[in-house]
């Protein structure tokens, strides 16, 4: 019997303006992990969907095992043994673990009565099977992010599948549970399983990956394996020039203190604060990175610091200035940045037009009006500017930016925050859904704003990002600053287990 699983031909998927896969050929075979690559836009997150069948191609055909094949819907494809774990999981939070693999297929009585002790059991059996370690009685609003992205994958295997495609799975995961997601996928493998695994880390991918895949605009530009493929080779083939996988950071002097922290304190649900008697001080061209894994207080602090949420204790300067409990657009007109981590929240507004969200909260701006009118040709000419110099993939900018992918919105937020001179730049997750192409773009934004003496505030999950451009870097854990380091004293790993709380907290290593 062949080892051939899957095999795509010719396939083409459109839609209106854009042609998102283009006569693409792809083959998997069983026992391997194939990796597929590409920039933003260049048709990964298609082509799987088309695989799982959330969409139809235009044209080209799909064969499984041998056998030519209509994907129409993702239980078609769940029959063939195909499953699919999203970036973003689908899990209910007051639910166990055992509650939320079964949801949907259900194991019965007569008269529906639910078997749910085995459903744990069939739950614990595959865990053993595949060395994942959970429990299946357990809440799922109690589990780590890693935990959760194994709840997601047993239930894919509760389904039967034999094939499982993984989006960005390593998106938000520390160190040590991409080590563990890793074995957990070596193990599947070793028993038979295949997995197509979508990333924008090309080390990951080196890592884990048996062949890699390349897209770039819609197109295959080929399949390389990965023994013996470089990272800039990689990086190359994706967007079409060298890509520096390295970016120098030359030494600057801080200058004066421009964003000053002090004990502060931002509430959450209930009566324990989200943000624990936070301080820390960042000068002119000076680069503080925080690191921790989501829902440590990050997402709040960042908030407190613009104005989007309440701050109950502590101080906040800007130049010296108290702006504690100024509003938004006061610390906006004192020349703060902001790149929030939720774009579709705090970012952009999805109906509006892409040149209106680029000069969003700043189009009372003199260059963009003509009296109480919009100056078009100005707007028009602005914002071609940016989507030239940001590469943002784009037909017409009077069109939605709800019609451009994830990665180009992000492009469209960054070119405008970095667009009008900000002395401090509040930067959350800024490199979220970039591809390499678009992230080496936005790390040298990053240390050119440095450079020029802005106060930058970088807040990421990617450590590598964070190691690579902060001057210090500061953790969180518990909604408080644990540990402090200087460039160069601490590494990935040793910075993961601060981020799980396995560090010794309290612990300030540099000041």
């Amino acid at each position: 019997m062949s080892d051939l699983f899957i095999e795509l031909q010719g396939i083409t998927k459109r839609f209106p303006g854009v042609v998102a896969n283009d006569r693409v050929d792809l083959t998997v075979h069983r026992g391997e992990i194939h990796a597929i690559v590409g920039e933003n836009g260049a048709g990964k997150s298609t082509l799987m969907r088309v695989l799982y069948g959330l969409y139809q191609p235009d044209e080209g055909t799909i064969a499984v095992k041998g056998h030519a094949v209509t994907i129409e819907s993702p239980r078609r494809a769940l029959e063939l043994g195909i499953g699919m774990v999203h970036q973003h999981f689908m899990l209910i939070p007051v639910f166990t673990v055992a509650e939320n693999v079964i949801l949907g297929s259900e194991p019965v009585w007569g008269f529906g009565r639910l078997r749910m002790r085995e459903a744990q059991q069939r739950v614990a059996e595959l865990c053993r099977q595949y060395g994942f370690v959970l429990d299946p009685t357990a809440e799922v609003g109690s589990l780590s992010v890693g935990e959760q992205q194994r709840v997601e994958i047993i239930k894919v295997l509760y389904r039967g599948a034999e094939l499982l495609i993984l989006d960005e799975p390593t998106a938000v995961l520390v160190p040590q549970e991409v080590d563990e997601l890793f074995n957990n996928l070596r193990q599947l493998v070793a028993q038979g399983k295949t997995v197509i695994f979508i990333s924008h880390k090309l080390d990951e991918v080196l890592a884990i990956s048996d062949q890699i895949t390349v897209l770039r605009r819609g197109r295959v530009v080929g399949t390389v394996p990965a023994a013996g493929t470089t990272k800039a080779q990689l990086a190359e083939m994706m967007v079409g020039r060298p890509v520096l996988v390295e970016l120098a950071h030359p030494p600057v002097e801080p200058g004066p203190v421009r964003l000053d922290v002090r004990q502060v304190r931002v509430p959450g649900r209930g009566t324990r604060p989200a943000v624990r008697d936070v301080s820390f001080a960042v000068g002119a061209g000076e680069i503080y990175g925080i690191a921790g894994v989501e829902g440590n207080g990050q997402t709040e602090l960042v908030e407190a610091l613009v104005g989007l949420r309440r701050i109950t204790g502590g101080q906040l300067l800007i130049d010296g200035r108290d702006v504690t409990h100024a509003t938004a657009r006061a610390i906006r007109l004192m020349g703060v940045a902001h790149i929030p981590e939720d774009r579709h929240r705090r970012g952009i507004a999805l109906p509006m037009a892409v040149w209106e969200n680029m000069i969003l909260g700043h189009h009372t701006r003199e260059e963009f009006t003509h009296g109480a009118l919009l100056n078009r040709p100005g707007i028009r000419g602005f914002v071609r500017r940016r989507v030239g110099d940001y590469d943002i993939r784009v037909a017409d900018v009077e069109a939605p930016v709800l019609a451009l992918s994830g990665g180009n919105q992000q492009k469209v937020v960054v070119a405008r925050e970095f667009s009008f001179a900000p002395q401090v730049l509040v930067a959350a997750q800024p490199t979220r859904g970039l591809d390499i192409g678009a992230t080496e773009f936005v790390m040298r934004q990053l240390l050119a704003a440095r450079s020029s003496g802005m106060a930058v505030l970088l807040v990421s999950a990617n450590l590598e990002e964070i190691l690579s451009l902060s001057d210090r870097v500061g953790v969180m854990y518990g909604g408080a600053l644990v540990a402090e380091f200087a460039r160069g004293e601490v590494s990935a790993a040793e910075l993961g287990l601060y981020m799980t709380g396995a560090g010794r907290t309290g612990e300030a290593r540099a000041g």
